[in-house]
């Protein structure tokens, strides 16, 4: 991690800065994957500081979880499937609530006690991009967690963009409308990586009313932590460096970009900037909460930490799926880099017998039906490193035919943020998010095998020649 006490502007520079650094993901080159970055001074914040990037990395992520990079899918598939309950702990526990700011103070304004950023001078607003909103069904008093698009709006109101039919706090607003009632939500930000992750999973591998907080609590082991809110009947995660606290009105509605005029919402993880919506829910901010001396921690959209917070559940998933159809055959799944962690999954597929054949693609079909927003699926061999999208274009190159091993399916839904996806790009594109998804069979025909083993090289130890060697 690297810091600066240079003074930077929220307001579109701060993302400029993190571009540079280590954003990466689908973010318009040049950038890299490097360190977290801390600003320690802020324009307009006195006293506040900002963190970006934490997770920018699937191998800081790996060493933040306790496992190794090409591990994790499989670790978070485990990690659903021993799953913790969290719990609610007494207010001395309440880290989270150290100070205490009212809607009803005289100078209250949301703008100014979040130091939340934008990340283009386009933006409709300031962003809490990385905010775990928590919120009950209000009939079943069962709780879910996930991450939205938050638009800082005026003193005391917040918009909630909601993906349509992707997140279970859209079916618990949905509910709590048709009855007349607001929905109380909390929203968390600064907490442990392991719930930031696990608040990404969707249906089926998390279906209405699982917690995503209890998978965070099968990876370190230990019951997420939360306590109730102050001004709303509903709970916040303990150890947070902000809370904030609200409800999603009843039949209220706002221009995303209202204050912005710009048509334009926030980058989103397929690298272009999401138009804004027309009419968005609102959150009516009650209170908010934070430590002493809080940490902001946000992310820019198309960035490598969108990558991995939505990639690495995806894994998860895919893995899951095809493990219970044929045991043993899927070795791993990454989803890549360049889908933003939703669009793009490779399979790496073992053949081990002549009836294998054709499975693969099966395997494929079953990717889709685990994650409905992926669009392509590209399978492999066991002797390529799927983490490394040179040796899977390579193979792709070597070992792939396009008329015979590119399967298109089209007229599925897809993904509403991929561009592509509209009937103004082709007439065969009946609505707006939905498009072909494809598979590319790389694989090697089983009985075709022995042709296309790879050069056979002498196993050494670096580290005789380049003590400092590092792999």
């Amino acid at each position: 991690m690297v810091s600066t006490d240079v003074e930077v502007d929220p307001a579109a520079e701060l993302a400029g800065v993190y571009r540079y650094v280590g954003a990466g993901g689908t973010v318009a080159r040049p950038t890299k994957l490097g360190p977290a970055m801390v600003f320690n001074k802020v324009k307009g914040h006195p006293g506040a500081r900002v963190v970006i990037g934490v997770l920018a990395d699937r191998k800081r992520v790996a060493t933040l979880l306790n496992t190794k990079h090409e591990e994790l899918g499989l670790m978070l598939r485990n990690a659903v499937k021993n799953a913790i309950q969290p719990i609610v702990v007494g207010p001395e526990k309440a880290k989270c609530q150290e100070v205490v700011y009212k809607a009803t103070d005289p100078d209250f304004d949301i703008r100014k006690i979040l130091p939340a950023p934008t990340n283009t001078p386009e933006d409709a607003g300031p962003y809490v991009t990385l905010g775990m909103c928590y919120a009950s069904d209000v009939e079943t008093g069962e709780s879910d967690v996930t991450i939205h698009r938050l638009c800082l709006q005026s003193k005391d109101e917040i918009s909630m963009f909601f993906t349509p039919g992707a997140r279970h706090l859209g079916a618990f607003r949905e509910k709590a409308e048709a009855l007349g009632k607001p929905l109380p939500i909390s929203i968390s930000i600064g907490v442990d990586p392991a719930i930031e992750i696990a608040s990404c999973f969707e249906p089926p591998t998390t279906p209405l009313g699982f917690n995503e907080l209890s998978i965070a609590g099968a990876i370190r082991g230990k019951a997420v932590e939360l306590v109730p809110c102050l001004s709303i009947k509903e709970n916040c995660i303990a150890n947070a460096e902000y809370v904030i606290e609200g409800e999603l009105l009843v039949d209220r509605r706002i221009r995303e970009d209202v204050n912005s005029n710009t048509g334009k919402a926030m980058p989103e993880f397929p690298g272009y900037t999401g138009p804004a919506n027309p009419a968005i829910p609102v959150i009516k901010v009650k209170t908010i909460t934070t430590r002493k001396k809080p940490i902001m921690q946000t992310c820019i959209g198309p960035s490598e930490e969108h990558v991995n917070m939505a990639g690495i559940p995806t894994e998860a998933s895919i893995i899951d799926m095809v493990e219970r159809a044929m045991p043993g055959r899927l070795l791993n799944v990454y989803a890549a880099s360049p889908g933003g962690g939703k669009f793009l999954a490779v399979l790496q597929f073992k053949k081990g017998i002549p009836s294998d054949e054709g499975r693969q693609r099966q395997a494929a079909l079953l990717a889709f039906s685990a994650f409905s927003e992926l669009k392509e699926v590209i399978l492999v061999d066991e002797d390529v490193d799927i983490f490394d999208m040179n040796d899977v274009m390579w193979a792709m190159t070597t070992r792939m035919q396009g008329d015979v091993d590119i399967i298109n399916i089209p007229g599925v839904r897809c993904h509403p943020l991929d561009p592509s996806n509209d009937a103004s790009c082709s007439w065969t594109i009946r609505d707006h998010g939905i498009a072909c998804k494809t598979i590319y069979d790389a694989t090697v025909p089983m009985k075709e095998k022995h042709r296309f083993e790879r050069a056979k090289f002498m196993e050494v130890d670096p580290k005789k020649w380049l003590p400092d060697f590092e792999a």
